[in-house]
């Protein structure tokens, strides 16, 4: 079965909303996966930051695969060791009182999250606040809290009272939080905007201002968590604990899988009946991810995503090229910034000589390999981005 094969049956099997991928991906081993035709890629978006291990790693196979034998799947009706195992072992990363309620994906997390804040929330409140260009997920009411005009607008209106202020902007945010406001949904970093830190101190200024007003404080750490940032958490950089906490993508190193973490009186917030998922924290994803923090913690991989990625970003900032401006981000979560609209272009010809990456904006790019990625397998894509970045321009020049 060839790539032209399996994109074929795909165009006429699945829905277009995805449009048809140019590449079919059959098999992956470490940080390199190969296509239909045999092709080898580097991978450098590992699934969008979710294939922390990369691929094939043993630790998760074995994981897996001896759970899958075990234990399958029981639903929400009955109790299994690995869900209590990693609740466990994720609130010990986390420090203090807090509980655990497991989905299996991000934007789940973040539904979780909003009617946790909704439950907890004092009489009189009302309306939430979230950034510009924002993601928190796809679903209505994560697409609510999303800044993203594009994605959010066609399939309106939500019910909800959202209002947006720019990423970062603790002023903005400060005029638009009262004593009415339920929770502010940010990121510590925009993923899908393309990798933008909020400017440092953004963090404990939302934590003082949502003390001061009551509000919860909320934080979408479904692609910044679980070791891709250097640290377990991103919060944990700035020494900073929200009221909520939402994760996916990482935790399972590519098995579905997300967590709403509640602290202190959010922990214990939702009564019975509340909320709810047939397969949330079932036992082959809780396995994987369990795997997948044992082997962040034995394997040194905080450390490691943090040698890797300053070096990643000093290799891309000795580039000098025309077509790049430079680097943003943190770890192994990246950004290459463009001088010009041709991400598309860069990242088709970066494909064309076995790596792969995304981008995310007309100017950006994002890089977020495996966490087990080697200086020098760093070192084969710098030296070749050089030659990817003119054929881009040369296919963006012939293009116009």
């Amino acid at each position: 079965m060839t790539s032209s094969d399996l994109r074929e049956r795909f165009e006429a099997s699945l829905m277009p909303n995805y449009g048809v991928p140019p590449i079919a991906l059959t098999l992956g081993r470490g940080c390199e996966v190969y296509d239909a035709d045999g092709r080898q890629y580097l991978d450098l978006i590992a699934g969008i930051a979710v294939s922390s291990l990369g691929h094939g790693h043993p630790a998760l196979v074995k994981a897996v695969a001896h759970q899958a034998a075990t234990l399958a799947h029981t639903s929400n009706l009955f109790v299994h060791e690995r869900e209590v195992q990693l609740a466990e072992r994720l609130i010990g990363l986390l420090g203090g009182d807090a509980k655990v309620f497991f989905t299996n994906s991000g934007t789940e997390a973040n539904e979780a999250a909003l009617k946790l804040v909704k439950r907890a929330a004092g009489p009189g409140r009302h309306y939430f606040v979230a950034a510009e260009r924002g993601f928190h997920g796809r679903s209505s009411g994560s697409l609510a809290l999303t800044g993203k005009d594009s994605i959010r607008e066609p399939f309106g209106p939500f019910g909800m009272d959202v209002r947006f202020v720019p990423h970062g902007d603790l002023e903005a945010l400060t005029e638009a939080v009262d004593e009415h406001c339920v929770a502010v949904f940010l990121e510590p970093t925009q993923g899908e905007a393309g990798v933008v830190p909020a400017p440092e101190g953004y963090l404990a200024g939302v934590r003082a201002l949502c003390d001061r007003t009551g509000a919860a404080f909320v934080l979408d750490e479904i692609q910044s968590g679980i070791g891709r940032t250097g640290e377990w958490f991103a919060h944990q950089g700035e020494a900073v604990r929200p009221d909520v906490l939402t994760l996916a993508k990482g935790l399972g190193g590519g098995l579905p899988i997300g967590a709403c973490v509640g602290f202190g009186r959010f922990a214990d917030a939702f009564h019975k009946g509340d909320h709810g998922s047939t397969f949330g924290g079932n036992p082959v994803a809780c396995a994987a991810a369990l795997a997948v923090i044992e082997t962040i913690e034995t394997e040194g991989l905080l450390a490691h995503t943090k040698v890797m990625g300053d070096l990643l970003a000093e290799q891309i900032e000795g580039i000098d090229h025309p077509l790049l401006a430079g680097q943003r981000g943190s770890g192994l979560w990246r950004a290459l910034r463009l001088t010009a609209p041709h991400a598309a272009h860069v990242q088709e010809q970066a494909a064309v000589r076995g790596f792969l990456i995304n981008a995310v904006s007309p100017d950006t790019l994002r890089i977020a390999p495996p966490l087990v990625i080697t200086p020098e397998q760093i070192g084969v894509f710098i030296e070749a981005l050089p030659t990817v970045l003119d054929a881009a321009e040369a296919a963006a020049t012939k293009e116009q």
